[in-house]
C-alpha cells in the first residue's frame, strides 16, 4: 500500500518503512516527534486506486522525525561579467528534514 502525499507544496510517494527527505519543517520539530499529513492525493491499496478531488477523505500518512535538520549538497553560484572585473562567488546549502513513514491509513 502506498500513497501520494503533499508536504509543503511537494508531492511524495509514501510507503510504510520508507524514508522521505522533505524541506525543513522548522525548529519546533524534534527527533522522535510524530507527524500526521492529511493532504493525501492518491491511495493505492493492492491495486485498488483511490484518487482524491483534491484530497482523499479520511486518508492520512503518519511519519516520525528521524533527523530534524539535514543539510543538502553545497551549491556554488558564480556570477561574472566579462571585461568588467565583476566576479561574485556565493554558496548555498538547502536545509531538509528526514522523515520515516510509519503507516499509511487509507
Amino acid at each position: 500500500m502506498y500513497a501520494i502525499v503533499e508536504i509543503q507544496g511537494q508531492q511524495f510517494r509514501a510507503e510504510a518503512g520508507k524514508k522521505l527527505c522533505v524541506h525543513y519543517l522548522g525548529d519546533e520539530r524534534k527527533e522522535g516527534d510524530s507527524l500526521e499529513f492529511d493532504k493525501v492525493l492518491l491511495v493505492d491499496a493492492d491495486g485498488a486506486v483511490t484518487v482524491g478531488a483534491p484530497a482523499v477523505e479520511g486518508a492520512k500518512v503518519v511519519c516520525e522525525v528521524v533527523t530534524p535538520l539535514v543539510k543538502g549538497e553545497h551549491v556554488i553560484v558564480f556570477k561574472k561579467k566579462r571585461r568588467k572585473g565583476y566576479r561574485r562567488l556565493n554558496g548555498h546549502r538547502q536545509m531538509f528534514t528526514l522523515l520515516k513513514v510509519n503507516e499509511v491509513i487509507g
